[in-house]
């Protein structure tokens, strides 16, 4: 470099590669902000539908069981039976 203003060229130079790293250390921090906000949302969606599938799992009725291991089963396989009239009149002359 022949010129006098080779040290301010070289300090420019350093400074604007210094302003480029710091920029890009904040685009990074701000993408992965904002992919563990994303993942937090999906996650909070999707225990909300959890709390409903299991609200809607303890008002079944009583064909529900509960097994431990398994969580909420039903004994019929999942379709609701109704009881019969001959096991009502059975159940009442028993008594």
């Amino acid at each position: 470099m022949a010129g006098e203003n080779w040290t301010f060229w070289l300090m420019m130079t350093n400074y604007a590669l210094g302003v480029i790293t710091v920029l890009a250390l904040i685009m990074v921090f701000v993408a992965v902000c904002w992919d563990l906000i994303v993942l937090k949302v999906r996650e909070a969606r999707s225990m909300n539908n959890i709390d409903s599938e299991l609200r809607a799992m303890l008002h079944a009725g009583s064909h529900s069981l509960s097994v431990p291991g398994l969580g909420m089963t039903m004994a019929d396989g999942g379709e609701r039976v109704e009881p019969s009239e001959s096991e009502d009149s059975d159940e009442k002359s028993q008594r």
